[in-house]
């Protein structure tokens, strides 16, 4: 029996694209981003007096393509998380990973910065532990936002400029 391995990625048309760059053996899912984030409340959103801890839940409309995630990386042998290799990208990987540990144990994370056969194949044959410092860095502005970021966006509103 061939190993199968599941890649996913945030957007459906690059998962299509790196399908085909992979081929037998691989299956490309997407994320469509993020599957996570803070409530928009920011009362519910960051645990202050616990050390400033972030309680995520899963982003509206996601429950499916989370299910569908996990039903598939419980029939991989391994998963390869490839969303971009930004910040954003981090945390994401990072998002999906932990709804996903139950369902596989073999998670890798690779990235690229082109959606060229080469890109792809090389990051393929070189995966890496998630970079934590850029999770952080992503979580870190999320909850500046929750905690600082609508409050002041409403005070720009009103002293400098609506839609700023």
């Amino acid at each position: 029996m061939s190993k199968q391995t599941l890649v996913i990625v945030e957007s459906p048309a690059k998962a299509k694209t790196i399908e085909k760059y992979l081929g037998k053996g691989y299956s490309v899912m997407s994320s469509i981003g993020h599957v996570r984030d803070l409530p928009k409340n920011n009362k519910d959103a960051v645990d202050i007096d616990g050390g400033f801890i972030p309680k995520y839940i899963i982003s509206p409309g996601k429950e499916k393509v989370i299910s569908g995630l996990q039903a598939a990386a419980k029939k991989a042998d391994e998963v390869v998380l490839a969303a971009d290799p930004d910040r954003e990208g981090e945390a994401i990987a990072w998002q999906v990973e932990e709804l996903l540990k139950d369902s596989n144990k073999n998670l890798k994370r690779v990235a690229f910065n082109e959606i060229t056969e080469e890109a792809v194949k090389a990051a393929i044959e070189k995966p890496r532990k998630l970079d934590m410092n850029l999770k952080e860095a992503q979580e870190a502005r999320r909850v500046l936002d929750r905690l600082v970021g609508y409050d002041l966006s409403g005070l720009i509103w009103k002293k400098v400029r609506y839609g700023l």
